[in-house]
């Protein structure tokens, strides 16, 4: 039984995303709290608006998409939750309803990743004599499935409406010590290209993709984002 566990840990190799949940998230809130504000600024500054209104009118975006965000990451994570116990009780059902199948399933798995019969026999009968276990391994191996933290909905939602502010907060910024808009709006682009730059570079350290072709993307999206509304704000009050 011991050489078949080992002989399947061989062969398994999960891919789960290595930065973790928690950074994620970050990545989520900050890439759209960098954007979106950056974006509307550009567009009011392009509209003439003073360094005020402009102010006023990011700390309400920042609000009000920190909040939209958060609960769409509350959601998600929820909606996560809701899905595994779904399929936990659906699985609970067919191993009572039709344990033979369900050992048959197993023993499918296991042949899958080059498992004799004669090795993974043991490993099949010792699971059904173990409900927990049978369970356990047919939501993972089967389902794919990992049971999620029953506090990660919450944990969620924060997270990624923090990050949204912080992020948020980096464009606004020189409209707080700049009064004229056409001044601040320099200085915006220029911290906030930086800002991506930076975080672009994070971005892709942290999630094993190309760290310097990840940055130049980040800012480029976010620089034709700010663009765009900038252009189009100069087209309707030149």
């Amino acid at each position: 039984m011991e050489q078949s566990q080992k002989h399947l840990l061989d062969h398994h190799k999960e891919k789960h995303f290595t930065a973790g949940e928690v950074v994620r998230d970050i990545i989520i809130g900050v890439s759209d709290g960098l954007t979106v504000p950056f974006a509307l600024a550009a567009g009011l500054s392009g509209a003439n608006a003073s360094s005020s209104i402009i102010l006023t009118a990011g700390i309400a975006e920042v609000a009000a998409g920190a909040i939209s965000m958060g609960l769409g990451g509350y959601l998600a994570a929820k909606s996560e939750a809701d899905h595994y116990m779904k399929e936990l009780r659906r699985e609970q059902e067919e191993i009572i309803a039709v344990p033979d199948t369900e050992a048959a399933e197993i023993a499918e798995i296991l042949s899958q990743y080059g498992i004799q019969p004669h090795e993974y026999a043991p490993v099949v009968n010792a699971l059904r004599k173990n409900p927990q276990a049978w369970l356990d391994f047919m939501m993972k191996f089967e389902l794919g499935l990992e049971k999620p933290d029953p506090r990660r909905a919450l944990e969620s939602a924060f997270t990624i409406a923090i990050a949204y502010i912080i992020g948020g907060v980096v464009p606004l910024l020189p409209y707080v010590f700049i009064p004229i808009a056409s001044k601040a709006v320099v200085a915006s682009v220029v911290i906030t290209l930086v800002a991506l730059l930076v975080f672009g570079f994070a971005k892709g350290y942290f999630t094993g993709n190309k760290p310097i072709q990840s940055a130049v993307q980040t800012a480029l999206i976010g620089a034709a984002a700010s663009a765009a509304a900038y252009g189009m704000a100069k087209a309707v009050h030149p």
